[in-house]
């Protein structure tokens, strides 16, 4: 998987675990609740990505058209739209819901949440390259990542901010357009300074 020019591996687990497996551990990551509406969506995400898999046209259409049903009722029901094309690493978890919208080129690393208005897509229509992210990204609400970036390990994006370039690991990228510090840096007299001037 390629992103800006650079390779991001989503963990090869990924790849070779079943659908189940995958499912197991999405259970464990929404804590056993069966009323988190993210759980619902990585449910039909999981059948989705399963039925590449299905060697057999006669069993894999019928099948498919079962994740279309189902992919529209999800989408209805939790406002999240997350395609089965757009690759996913594991314990992908969902906090809140509505107003989600990934695109289907996007690449998420492992153990990444995203929460409510977040928008993950192509910097313009008809404009190739949608964000890679890596592992343990916190995405905050409202946030908006385009284009064809690099998000690095352990990147934490603030609430509403706008991201459009890449971010490097363990950073900070916050306001709009988001501007990026080392998460080591003590940032509450920066964001004190951005929310007086009405920048994010």
């Amino acid at each position: 998987m390629e992103g800006n020019g650079r390779w991001h591996r989503v963990s090869t687990e990924t790849v070779v675990m079943g659908m189940f497996e995958n499912l197991r551990e999405d259970w464990l990551s929404y804590e056993r609740d069966l009323t988190r509406q993210g759980l619902w969506v990585m449910v039909v995400y999981r059948f989705g990505r399963w039925r590449y898999g299905i060697g057999s046209p006669l069993l894999r259409i019928p099948l498919s058209f079962a994740y279309k049903v189902l992919k529209l009722l999800s989408q209805i029901l939790t406002g999240i739209d997350l395609p089965c094309e757009a690759r996913v690493g594991r314990r992908f978890v969902i906090e809140h819901f509505g107003g989600i919208v990934v695109s289907g080129d996007a690449v998420f690393g492992d153990d990444c949440v995203i929460r409510n208005g977040v928008t993950v897509g192509l910097r313009r229509t008809r404009e190739p390259g949608a964000p890679v992210f890596g592992n343990r990204v916190d995405i905050g609400a409202g946030a908006v990542i385009l284009g064809s970036i690099y998000i690095g390990d352990d990147v934490t994006i603030g609430a509403n901010a706008v991201v459009l370039k890449d971010v490097p690991a363990h950073s900070i990228a916050v306001g709009v357009p988001a501007r990026v510090l080392p998460k080591q840096t003590n940032v509450n007299h920066f964001l004190t300074e951005l929310a007086s001037r009405g920048d994010g």
